[in-house]
């Protein structure tokens, strides 16, 4: 397999994006501020994360909850091909409120890697009417399908809490985050961060790295990516995009977008701009 391609396809649900890859690319550590669902559909894929280093192959589902640190490399030189759905989180805190009859805080996905053949053909219905069939003409249709996984996942690859768990967050480090989070744009320093949480800036850079597995200056590109997505998706031009999201230029913006993401903001904007 070459490098091959990671491509977003357009998707017929708001709130969900989809990813279609066949490459040999090998991603750095990153996250997603959505719920991510996905098979492995040819090669091997291997990935470290808080949890620990996982291994998928073909027909094995891998899942992501938003803000898990992780990275992605092929097993060999031959690649590995996947297809992916990301979901905004309060799809799945309102649906497991639904199936439980007690408002969700909180959901995380319990497992990176599984093999689950229901939960394969649950994805790949949903992913059939939602993405490769937008022809649908009944919106209901895919509302089940995605129903029908949200469902199975909640109940079978989730846990749920009815309490928020954010008050055991709130710590010096949170509140560096919270500057970055707050204006990604903003040419921030270590001095600015290091005194938002009351220490040295050795302190900040060795604590930053340790709690959200990621150094600040990574954790704040990421953090710019996702505000370009947003303006992108909004009808931002890219160039605008990019300078309001705080990159040199478009073509800054365009390399952070295929590194971390492995697709380009082009692609991004035709897919989900109506």
């Amino acid at each position: 397999m070459s490098r091959g391609r990671v491509h977003m396809p357009r998707c017929a649900i708001a709130g969900v994006e989809a990813t279609v890859a066949e490459t040999a690319h090998s991603f750095p550590r990153h996250s997603h501020d959505r719920f991510g669902v996905g098979v492995i559909i040819a090669g091997g894929h291997r990935s470290s994360s808080g949890r620990g280093v996982v291994e998928a192959r073909a027909n094995d589902e891998i899942m992501v909850n938003p803000g898990e640190v992780h990275d992605g490399s092929p097993l060999d030189e031959r690649g590995r091909a996947w297809r992916m759905l990301y979901f905004e989180p309060p799809m799945l805190t309102d649906a497991a409120t639904e199936l439980n009859g007690v408002v969700a805080h909180e959901i995380e996905l319990t497992q990176p890697v599984v093999h689950d053949p229901l939960l394969k053909v649950l994805f790949e219905r949903l992913f059939a009417v939602s993405v490769e069939a937008q022809t649908v003409p009944d919106d209901l249709v895919r509302e089940e399908a995605m129903l029908e996984l949200l469902g199975y996942l909640l109940r079978t690859h989730a846990t749920t809490h009815t309490r928020s768990r954010l008050a055991h967050r709130v710590g010096p480090i949170a509140r560096a985050r919270v500057r970055i989070d707050d204006d990604p744009s903003a040419p921030l320093t270590l001095a600015d961060l290091a005194a938002d949480a009351g220490m040295s800036r050795f302190q900040l850079l060795r604590g930053f790295a340790h709690e959200m597995g990621l150094p600040p200056h990574a954790y704040r590109m990421q953090r710019r990516v996702v505000l370009a997505r947003q303006l992108i998706a909004r009808g931002a031009t890219l160039a605008d995009a990019a300078a309001a999201a705080g990159f040199a230029d478009q073509s800054h913006m365009t390399r952070a977008f295929v590194r971390l993401l492995g697709i380009t903001p082009a692609n991004y904007a035709s897919a989900t701009r109506p």
